[in-house]
C-alpha cells in the first residue's frame, strides 16, 4: 500500500487490474492450466487486499471504486469454481451444475453462505462473524476464496487438482451447516430473550 501510493497509483487502476486478472485466471482454469491460474488468482487476492487500504489512506475513494472492488468479491468465486470444474471435465459446460455433484455444492453452498450471512445481518443488525469469538475464528478459515484457494493449491502441487475441488466442496457443505447451526442458536437466543451483539464491543464495555 505505501509503495502504490508512493507511486501514485489510484485504487481504481488496482481494482481495473483484479479484474483482469479474474477474467485471465477464469479462462486459465477452464482450459485446465490450473497452475497458472493460481498464478492470477493469488495475484489478484494480493492485489484485492491492497485497493481498499490505498484508498483510505489516500484519501482516494470513490463509489464507483465501493462497487467494483466489493462487487468484484461477491461475483468471482462461483465463475471461478464453475471453471476449474470444466477444465477438469475438458468441458466447459452449464449441464456441470446438474450432472456434477461436487460442482453443485460447492456453487450452490457458497450462494447459500451469503444468504445466511445476508439473514444474519437482516435480523441482528450485525455481521455473524462477530457474534462470538468462534465466529471471529471461524471466518479465517470458512470456505470462502482464500481458504478454498489454499485448498485448490494443495490439489495442484500434489499433482491432483481433483481432490482439491472435491475438499473445497467438502470444506463448502462442512461451513454451511456450521453457519445454518450459529444462525438458528442465534434465533434461539433471541427468542429467549437474549442479546445477540458484537462480542467485541461487548468485551470493551466490560473493560
Amino acid at each position: 500500500t505505501r509503495f502504490l501510493a508512493c507511486a501514485n497509483i489510484p485504487p481504481n487502476a488496482v481494482t481495473g487490474v483484479s479484474w483482469v486478472l479474474v477474467v485471465v485466471a477464469t479462462w486459465l482454469f477452464s482450459r485446465g492450466h490450473f497452475g497458472f491460474g493460481l498464478i492470477c488468482a493469488w495475484g489478484m487476492t494480493f492485489l484485492d487486499t491492497g485497493d481498499g487500504k490505498l484508498a483510505r489512506v489516500t484519501l482516494n475513494s470513490s463509489r464507483i471504486g465501493h462497487v467494483l472492488d466489493h462487487g468484484l468479491d461477491l461475483l468471482h468465486p462461483p465463475f471461478w469454481y464453475f471453471a476449474w470444474s470444466g477444465g477438469l471435465a475438458q468441458n466447459v459446460s452449464l449441464l456441470l451444475l446438474l450432472e456434477d455433484t461436487v460442482t453443485a455444492v460447492i456453487i450452490l453452498g457458497y450462494v447459500i453462505g451469503r444468504v445466511l450471512e445476508g439473514v444474519f445481518i437482516a435480523t441482528f443488525k450485525i455481521e455473524i462473524h462477530s457474534w462470538q469469538r468462534i465466529d471471529s475464528l471461524f471466518r479465517t478459515v470458512t470456505a470462502r476464496r482464500n481458504p478454498n484457494l489454499i485448498l485448490l493449491s494443495v490439489g495442484v502441487l500434489s499433482g491432483r487438482p481433483d481432490l482439491g475441488f472435491f475438499a473445497v466442496a467438502a470444506w463448502t457443505l462442512l461451513s454451511c451447516l456450521f453457519h445454518t447451526f450459529r444462525l438458528g442458536q442465534a434465533l434461539l437466543w433471541r427468542f429467549r430473550g437474549q442479546r445477540i451483539d458484537n462480542w467485541q464491543d461487548r468485551r470493551l464495555t466490560q473493560e
